[in-house]
C-alpha cells in the first residue's frame, strides 16, 4: 500500500489508498489525539502496510532435490520482526486507552500494599 497522489485524467490529484489515511484517524480517535502517542500511531499504520505486503511473499523455500530441506526465507524473518513491534506498540496504545481500569487497583498490588504496611 503506498501513500501518495496520482493525478487522473483531468488532472486533479486523487489518494492511491485512503484506508491508511482512515486507519489512522481511528487510531488518534481512540487515544484522543495524544500528542505524546502520536508518534506511535504513526508507526502503527506504516508497519501495518508493511506486514500486509510481507504476507503476500513466501515465508519458506523448498529445497528442489530435496523437499525434507526448507529455508526461512529473510520475508519470514521481517516479518516475525516487525510483527513484534507492531504487537509492542498495540499494547501500548492499548493501555494508554484504558484509563478508567487504571485507576482501579489490581488485587496483586492490593495485596502488596497490604503486606507492605503491616511490616
Amino acid at each position: 500500500m503506498e501513500f501518495g497522489t496520482n493525478k487522473n485524467q483531468s488532472g486533479m490529484a486523487i489518494l492511491k489508498n485512503c484506508t491508511g489515511a482512515n486507519r489512522r484517524e481511528e487510531l488518534l480517535t481512540a487515544i484522543n489525539h495524544d500528542p505524546a502517542l502520536t508518534p506511535l500511531v504513526e508507526d502503527a499504520v506504516y508497519l501495518e502496510e508493511q506486514l500486509d505486503e510481507l504476507r503476500k511473499l513466501p515465508k519458506i523455500v523448498v529445497h528442489p532435490k530435496d523437499p525434507c530441506k526448507q529455508k526461512t526465507t529473510p520475508a519470514a524473518k521481517l516479518y516475525k520482526e516487525l510483527l513484534q513491534q507492531y504487537t509492542n506498540i498495540i499494547k501500548i496504545l492499548t493501555r494508554s486507552t484504558d484509563a478508567d481500569e487504571a485507576e482501579e487497583e489490581s488485587p496483586l498490588r492490593k495485596w502488596v500494599r497490604a503486606h507492605a504496611d503491616s511490616e
